[in-house]
């Protein structure tokens, strides 16, 4: 049930019957007419920018405009009270006991769907996607939670969703690993000395895949690096992805599908990928000009296959062929791009870390040529996480290497907060993760204010034995609200428009400051009792006024619904 919808096709079929009362002769822009939650001061339940919107189309003042609307809502909507202009002209609105009541009642119905937008996309969310070479560090882990809980999101609108993660085991970095896996092994088995050598993994993660492929391999020399290449490869592989894997089940992430770079090379798309490039005037044979920054005497120009990309937005044309004339790493992701097309999907989104910003342009530029303009790329940048213990920067692992991993991050606080800490912040801004604040259990930790606003509806019910979720229905007999339940409810109402904007904008931000929000209005509703009997919400072992149980249990369905989505649990007792 999403309240504003409802209001706004009852407002714009009211305003399709007065257009000649009202002398509107332009009112093809009604879907520009939105419902808001005013600001706190005004003390009203609704606004609306009718008046502006329709008034500029029209050329008419707003606010001759406004007053003429106002008293035609008055007249004809009996779901409207009171309807009073603010500012330039918005219309805000009091709801009547019956709407309101109505409303309330429609929450406490659909509890479990309350705040979704009907959604029927088909969306292949691409995340986390590190180079399977060990365990995932910290960056990756803002990224993962990013991807995962905008996964849940989109679901929770009804839309279908792939979680896919694009293994890239292909290239230089896997010969290095591989090689440092099976140095390690001849550390082990001969007690040669790990060298010193440039792109080698020294992190002693390593030295445990090396040990576990001695023990599964006891008749296996390892002598031949060359011909033990393949096989070396396949095992690290798959010892490090159950890394990596094991990292994401404890965060709470489980991927749909993991896609190999291998098998891109393997099947050849990406000769395909070209090939459907080229048909379409996109591919030209010829030469680059040198990078920006690059001695012209240091620049090999070579002719080689190039994607005339600055034809959709981006600022360079793109190398399809290294100097040698194999395939860029760009020509590699332009086929696996491809390959998500052939799979129908409607909207792709690629999470990406805060060093592959330049990338962005290119690759949309990709998609845009492929797919003829028909599917959507939205990239979104996890910006770096900077982690703090006892007010100085936490060190990285000896374990990892160069790097701070999950591991580390998941020895020191929970899943829960986490998850919810990564997401307290736009995903394009730093992150600062301080790990004393969120250990203390206080208003400066936002995700135990929020599980403890739970936790105090819970222990409430069960003083007073009766079962969260339990239907009830409410009607308009001496029902009224105090100023704090208006303003509760008027933040329960506001729930779907948050739904609304971070699924349009992935602003995912937005459900945990709400969250927030919603918990802070309720602990100050609860404390009320301490300072006014008239706010208590016991009194002789049963809920004092009904109105107390028709708050507590809409406060409870979103913290639920909003939790859900962020993946973080919601503990009865705490």
């Amino acid at each position: 049930m999403n309240i504003f919808e409802f209001h706004l096709s009852e407002i714009r079929t009211l305003i399709l019957s007065k257009k000649d009362i009202l002398k509107l002769n332009q009112i093809d822009n009604l879907s520009d007419i939105n419902l808001e939650v005013p600001p706190e001061q005004f003390n009203f339940d609704l606004s609306c920018n009718i008046a502006m919107v329709l008034g500029k189309a029209n050329k008419i003042n707003p606010k001759d405009l406004a007053k003429k609307i106002k008293e035609i809502f008055l007249k004809k909507i009996s779901n409207f009270s009171e309807v009073k202009i603010a500012g330039p002209g918005f219309l805000n609105i009091k709801l009547s006991k019956k709407a309101l009541i109505n409303n309330i009642n429609s929450i406490l119905e659909n509890n479990k769907t309350y705040g979704s937008n009907k959604g029927s996309e088909n969306y292949n969310i691409e995340f986390v996607s590190a180079n399977p070479t060990g365990p995932m560090h910290v960056g990756h882990c803002r990224g993962a939670i990013f991807g995962d809980v905008l996964s849940n999101l989109l679901k929770f609108n009804g839309n279908k969703v792939t979680k896919e993660y694009y293994i890239n085991d292909y290239g230089n970095q896997i010969k290095n690993f591989v090689e440092s896996v099976y140095l390690r092994i001849h550390e082990i088995k001969y007690k040669k000395n790990f060298p010193k050598k440039e792109n080698l993994y020294p992190g002693l993660y390593i030295k445990d895949i090396a040990k576990k492929i001695i023990d599964e391999e006891k008749k296996n020399n390892f002598e031949d690096f060359k011909k033990n290449f393949d096989f070396l490869k396949e095992k690290s592989l798959a010892a490090s992805m159950d890394l990596i894997k094991n990292d994401l089940k404890q965060l709470g992430i489980m991927h749909d599908n993991f896609f190999s770079e291998t098998e891109i090379v393997k099947k050849d798309l990406v000769n395909k990928a070209v090939h459907n490039l080229k048909e379409k005037n996109y591919v030209v044979e010829g030469y680059l000009q040198p990078p920006k920054g690059e001695l012209n005497e240091n620049w090999k120009k070579t002719k080689r296959l190039i994607f005339k990309s600055t034809l959709f937005g981006d600022d360079n044309d793109r190398a399809l062929q290294k100097d040698d004339g194999s395939w860029t790493y760009f020509a590699n992701d332009v086929a696996y791009h491809m390959d998500k097309i052939s799979r129908k999907y409607t909207n792709l989104v690629n999470i990406l870390g805060a060093d592959h910003t330049g990338y962005i342009k290119r690759i949309t530029a990709a998609v845009s040529a492929l797919s003829k303009n028909k599917t959507k790329l939205n990239c979104k940048v996890c910006q770096l996480v900077k982690l703090y213990k006892n007010g100085e920067p936490f060190k990285m692992s000896k374990r990892a290497g160069d790097f701070i991993s999950a591991q580390d991050l998941l020895n020191e606080v929970n899943k829960d907060s986490i998850r919810f800490m990564m997401l307290n912040r736009s995903n394009d801004v730093e992150l600062d993760f301080d790990f004393d604040k969120i250990k203390i259990k206080s208003k400066d930790n936002p995700v135990f204010y929020v599980q403890y606003a739970y936790a105090r509806i819970n222990s409430l019910l069960r003083t007073v034995d009766i079962k969260l979720g339990k239907k009830i229905l409410i009607d308009e007999k001496n029902f009224e609200l105090y100023e704090i339940e208006k303003k509760i409810i008027r933040k329960i109402f506001e729930w779907p428009k948050i739904i609304e904007s971070s699924s349009r904008k992935f602003d995912l931000h937005k459900i945990t400051f709400y969250l927030y929000e919603l918990s802070t209005l309720f602990h100050s509703y609860w404390s009320k009792g301490n300072e006014d009997k008239n706010f208590k919400f016991i009194e002789n072992s049963e809920i004092k006024r009904k109105e107390i149980l028709a708050v507590i249990n809409l406060v409870a369905i979103v913290i639920q619904n909003g939790m859900h989505i962020l993946g973080v649990s919601l503990p009865e007792k705490m």
